[in-house]
């Protein structure tokens, strides 16, 4: 790192747990992101403050002005413009020193199967339940780990499923395909704007500690937040030996 970086990161360079070689680390590293609003806002801005060296963020929706309540990645000028190309220059304006791939489009299968073998670690920031099998299903398949975040009305959750390992249950482990839950979006149910905030936020921390081996990922954890009474839920989840996605 040049006195520039160093200066810029700096007050992460002073946690023992990251110090310059942490650093290095993540500028080195790869981080997608699936989903530029309410969750893939908070993770984006401070992936990219954290300075991640290379971020791709993909979405297929342009801004909305009832966007703007929570997705703070966009202002109102962005209002019609392409969500990916908004972030990118948000993103840019915070750290023009990384590198950003807006790709305007919803992923496919076709598409994870091209993009979650580049990156070391992939933030699912979707809002409907069949990106996040899709999500799941590529990082199983590619054996990257996965930040995975929802949140609706005053309600949020987070959990990380660390697919390097053979023992971490996956996303179908905890919500089967043929289970009862159903998509609930923000367009019908609502959403209180901080909690977006909140669990987009642990995202980019889980993130940055899988990147930099630290602490105790959210492996085998759900966290789910009661927004009205800031009460949180820790759940233990097992990996379920019947998966038809993960199991070996």
């Amino acid at each position: 790192m040049d006195d520039h970086q160093l200066l810029r990161y700096s007050r992460h360079i002073l946690l023992p747990q990251i110090d310059i070689a942490g650093q290095e680390k993540l500028n080195q590293s790869h981080v997608l992101i699936i989903g530029a609003g309410g969750l893939g806002s908070p993770a984006a801005l401070y992936l990219a403050a954290s300075g991640i060296g290379n971020l791709t963020i993909c979405d297929g929706d342009q801004v909305d002005l009832t966007n703007l309540q929570r997705q703070i990645m966009h202002d109102s000028s962005a209002i019609g413009m392409e969500k990916t190309r908004s972030a990118k220059q948000t993103l840019l304006k915070i750290n023009p020193g990384i590198r950003i791939t807006a790709i305007q489009a919803r992923v496919d299968a076709e598409k994870l199967s091209q993009l979650i073998p580049q990156a070391d670690a992939i933030i699912d920031a979707s809002d409907n339940f069949s990106t996040r099998h899709l999500v799941n299903q590529a990082c199983v398949t590619h054996k990257k780990p996965l930040i995975s975040g929802a949140a609706v009305q005053f309600s949020g959750q987070i959990s990380v499923f660390d697919l390097r390992r053979s023992s971490s249950p996956c996303y179908h482990c905890l919500f089967p395909i043929d289970g009862e839950q159903e998509d609930m979006p923000c367009a019908i149910m609502g959403v209180f704007s901080p909690i977006v905030g909140i669990i987009g936020s642990m995202q980019a921390a889980e993130t940055l500690k899988i990147l930099l081996n630290i602490g105790e990922s959210l492996n085998g954890r759900l966290l789910v937040l009661d927004g009205l009474t800031m009460n949180w839920r820790s759940i233990r989840l097992s990996k379920d030996p019947a998966c038809p996605v993960c199991h070996s």
